[in-house]
């Protein structure tokens, strides 16, 4: 049940409000001032408080700024009979949900509260979502090759240094990117991600640098490009080897002057970019073949960071799939499943041709299809190790 705390120092004006509010459904705490309403918030947690401005000894304004060092903090609703204008900018700007006048509109009192409420539940359901990406995004592992990726990252991240970051398909080159830009300097502004191989050669340029209105056929709008997405912020260029020669000639001019040019346009304008690239191919062999630019190349390559495959780390294998398994049951809503240490030596056993995504998938299956436990006849049944 929803709790709500009245902190007011009018008698009558809690006792009216906890019988609306109890006739809604709400339960209902009181405090007769500002102190003792404090010291229920340190003791219990409260989803609403709805707190009188002008009370002795502590005013609501000052328990709204104690309240803001709570662990736990929920949403003020203020309420004053001396209300004005600069008194409701001051409670919002000190973080109060709203402000309302004595006599409360009964409507709008209900009203504030349902919404106070549902700002809490999506300020919850976004932490939740954070933790989830977070973890999703976590770099697993102690085997000495994914403990030197670990090293470089620590290194790197605090410089503006460009990274070049390659490996096979399914080795988790974008977490090694996350991780940089997490560490950074740059971590509060967007780490803005493009794929490559993923955009049509003939629109890459348009994805990168944006377009203006009218500079070809669908260009309908003006569009801004990652490139200015990313200002101050981190450009992660995920399969940098499939990209065109004429779009490299153009990000070749952004990384040496910190300008682009839109689509169709001619305005220069400035971009302050921490530029990351990925690959899955040798692009010196690239470089041989004529098919990717040299300059370029030096240009990105201040830091080189190879990602180990599975096969190479696979004393990993029993975390990954520990983390699999925890994962997948969380997005299923299940209990965790065991399983067995011979299935894990089994695991070990694979080839693992598409790395850690691959595990992953197994993992997936293996849970689906087994019984209680994993066993090594199931993955012997269910996975593709020999």
């Amino acid at each position: 049940m929803t709790k709500i705390l009245i902190i007011d120092d009018e008698k009558n004006i809690r006792h009216t409000l906890r019988e609306i509010l109890e006739y809604e459904k709400y339960q209902i705490e009181e405090a007769e001032n500002g102190k003792v309403g404090l010291d229920k918030l340190k003791e219990e947690d409260f989803d609403v408080v709805l707190c009188d401005v002008k009370m002795p000894e502590m005013d609501g304004i000052e328990v709204l700024e104690h309240a803001r060092a709570l662990d736990h903090i929920p949403q003020f609703i203020m309420i004053s009979a001396h209300g004005n204008i600069e008194t409701a900018v001051d409670a919002t700007k000190k973080g109060a949900y709203d402000f309302i006048q004595k006599p409360p509109d009964l409507n709008r009192l209900l009203l504030t509260i349902k919404n106070a409420l549902d700002k809490s539940s999506l300020i919850q359901e976004t932490k939740v979502l954070k933790k989830k990406v977070a973890k999703s995004q976590e770099i697993v592992g102690e085997s000495q090759p994914i403990q030197e990726v670990k090293e470089t990252i620590e290194k790197v991240a605090a410089t503006e240094a460009r990274v070049l970051i390659t490996g096979g398909n399914g080795t988790g080159k974008e977490l090694v990117a996350n991780a940089i830009h997490k560490l950074s300097n740059r971590n509060k502004k967007p780490l803005v991600e493009v794929n490559c191989a993923a955009i049509p050669s003939e629109l890459i340029e348009s994805e990168l640098f944006g377009h203006e209105k009218g500079s070809f056929t669908s260009a309908v709008k003006q569009r801004i490009g990652k490139f200015e997405q990313a200002n101050n912020g981190t450009l992660f260029l995920d399969e940098i080897g499939d990209m065109s020669l004429s779009a490299q000639a153009k990000v070749l001019r952004a990384l040496q002057e910190n300008k682009i040019t839109r689509v169709g346009g001619e305005k220069e304008i400035k971009v302050n970019v921490r530029v990351l690239a990925a690959t899955n191919k040798d692009l010196k062999e690239e470089i041989n073949q004529k098919r990717f630019r040299e300059d370029l190349y030096h240009r990105l390559s201040v830091i080189l960071i190879k990602v180990p495959s599975l096969k190479e780390r696979e004393e990993d294998i029993p975390l990954l799939v520990d983390k699999f398994l925890t994962d997948i049951a969380a997005e299923y809503g299940t209990s965790k499943k065991e399983i067995e240490e011979n299935a894990l030596n089994q695991l070990k056993k694979g080839a693992w041709t598409g790395n850690i995504r691959e595990l992953r998938n197994v993992v997936e299956r293996l849970i689906i299809m087994s019984e209680d436990k994993i066993t090594a006849e199931d993955v012997k049944k269910y996975a593709d190790t020999n």
